[in-house]
């Protein structure tokens, strides 16, 4: 498995031995972790991507070295995703503050060049 890349799908049993955690168990949290989703194919065949992994990781962590029940296990992996989602939200709320902030500084820095101008006419004006 250590010459695969990163990215590269896995096979129920590489993840297994990977996770340290039967086949079977895998398929099991397939039936209560609703976020858990492998891509099948014919016959059935379970291939997990970057992604799945993390999140199996996540639920072994929680079932297994925690000691969260698979409800108390769910809750947090929400908890974990409102969380997400606040942070994202809130970083594109600053992302968009910060684009209105640009816009006035550039107004700004235009307004001081027209008047710089005017400045400018106005002493050679007086000279």
């Amino acid at each position: 498995m250590s010459d695969k890349s990163q990215w590269a799908y896995r096979t129920i049993s590489e993840v297994s031995e990977q996770l340290d955690v039967p086949a079977h168990v895998l398929r099991f949290w397939e039936t209560k972790f609703t976020q858990l989703k492998p891509m099948k194919r014919s016959g059935g065949r379970r291939y997990y991507k970057a992604s799945d992994l993390d999140l199996l990781t996540r639920i072994r962590d929680l079932l297994y070295r925690d000691g969260f029940t698979i409800k108390g296990a769910q809750k947090a992996l929400r908890e974990q995703k409102a969380n997400a989602s606040e942070v994202v939200e809130a970083v594109h709320s600053a992302d968009a503050s910060n684009a209105g902030q640009q816009e006035i500084i550039a107004n700004t820095i235009e307004k001081l060049k027209q008047l710089e101008v005017r400045l400018e006419a106005l002493i050679a004006t007086r000279q």
